[in-house]
């Protein structure tokens, strides 16, 4: 039995897939981290299969990401936006979908506000969908990411304390997070204003702190969520300044944890905010910044 068989049609969410599927992922991906050393970065893994990268969310990393690793498997891409399309026109994402079905396209990665978009999409046309990410449902591909670069941190996720620092209220990577880690049998804990956190999160099993010290102290690895302002009325928290000042993550705070700790971040990040800046000068030392915006095109 293929990969592709064992996985299902469509990548919408890490919430029903099982601990065997998620693992069969990141062990298929790991060998294409030599790609992107090669001097011919390219492999011929999706040649003569079409791909529509179709976001209607303004998008820069994950957009280029998703685009990257398509030509490297020598897919034949096409962008849409929905400034760009017949969207902004009035068309409905059920149009949308039997346009699609129409060109026989092999592939969709869709980026949509509306949580539960991909896997409406996924209904309704043959094509494989791939959710980049659905309001605040899902963001299956950085978790991915994210489980892929912890693992090649640490060597294992099963056993690892990993707390999710910040908005976890908005954040749809929080979400994806959530699944895949207490699948693959990590221990998962959130920190921040109780006004970010979802109500009742603790019944999943998650671990809740109220001082970003508590959770330094705890953690293997801290992946810190962005601020999602744009999504934020008012009320959530006093202010930024204020956040960083209760929350942020420092050189001074980390120099208190009792281990060294891996730093994440999914981006973009506001800088100085929910991560001191001068972190990023450092080498070693109490903090060490996980890049899975390269494992990302690789």
């Amino acid at each position: 039995m293929n990969a592709s068989s064992t996985l299902g049609k469509d990548l919408t969410g890490l919430e029903h897939m099982t601990p065997e599927q998620i693992r069969l992922i990141l062990d298929t991906a790991e060998p294409f981290k030599e790609v992107s050393e090669r001097p011919i970065k390219k492999v011929p893994a999706l040649r003569g299969k079409t791909i529509v990268n179709l976001f209607f969310e303004a998008s820069t990393r994950t957009r280029i990401s998703f685009e990257f690793a398509e030509k490297r498997l020598s897919a034949d891409t096409v962008n849409v936006s929905a400034t760009g399309s017949s969207v902004s026109k009035g068309e409905t994402l059920v149009d949308t979908a039997r346009n699609l079905e129409a060109m026989r396209i092999d592939m969709v990665v869709i980026r949509h506000p509306s949580s539960g978009a991909a896997e409406f999409l996924g209904n309704r046309i043959a094509s494989n969908v791939i959710n980049a990410g659905d309001g605040k449902h899902e963001h299956p591909t950085q978790a991915l990411l994210d489980l892929l670069t912890i693992r090649d941190k640490h060597g294992k996720i099963e056993g690892l304390k990993v707390c999710l620092v910040g908005d976890v209220l908005h954040s749809r990577v929080a979400r994806s997070n959530l699944w895949g880690l207490t699948k693959l049998g990590a221990e998962v804990a959130v920190c921040g204003p109780w006004t970010l956190l979802p109500r009742g999160i603790e019944e999943l099993g998650v671990k809740v702190f109220g001082r970003i010290e508590e959770a330094i102290e705890w953690a293997d690895v801290l992946n810190v969520l962005r601020l999602q302002l744009e999504r934020m009325e008012k009320g959530f928290i006093p202010s930024v300044r204020e956040y960083y000042r209760v929350f942020g993550v420092t050189p001074e705070r980390l120099e208190r944890s009792p281990k060294a700790i891996t730093i994440m971040h999914p981006g973009p990040m506001n800088r100085g905010v929910e991560i001191d800046a001068v972190l990023y000068l450092l080498a070693g030392g109490r903090a060490e910044l996980a890049d899975a915006a390269k494992r990302g095109a690789e």
